[in-house]
């Protein structure tokens, strides 16, 4: 079954915004961390931002002072917005859950930033 369903991927230009989210079904319990990742072309998987349940976030370089990752544990949701985007932001985005002692991922969302 599909436990994490993404939503927000798509083609924008330089400079634009984007906003991702991803949608943790509510049989998954105890959720400890809501993060996302991005897998530019040919390149490895890397993690983008970070959101423990005590709300503390965390980023990768890149990335920092551009996106913001959010939360919503009413609806067990997590967000990542994405400003003043770069063709180097090009990737699979992918949410992943940590709940209790399980990892659980998305299929991954495309973004890409081109003019």
């Amino acid at each position: 079954q599909v436990q994490l369903v993404e939503s927000g991927g798509g083609l924008v230009q330089p400079g634009g915004s984007l906003r991702l989210s991803c949608a943790a079904s509510r049989s998954i319990f105890s959720i400890y961390a809501m993060n996302w990742y991005r897998q530019p072309p040919g390149k490895q998987r890397e993690m983008v931002a970070v959101a423990s349940s005590g709300g503390s976030t965390n980023y990768a370089d890149s990335v920092k002072g551009r996106f913001t990752i959010s939360r919503d544990n009413a609806k067990n949701t997590v967000y990542l917005q994405m400003n003043s985007l770069k063709p180097e932001d090009t990737a699979v985005y992918y949410c992943s859950v940590v709940a209790g002692l399980q990892n659980y991922w998305g299929q991954g969302t495309q973004v890409t930033v081109s003019s």
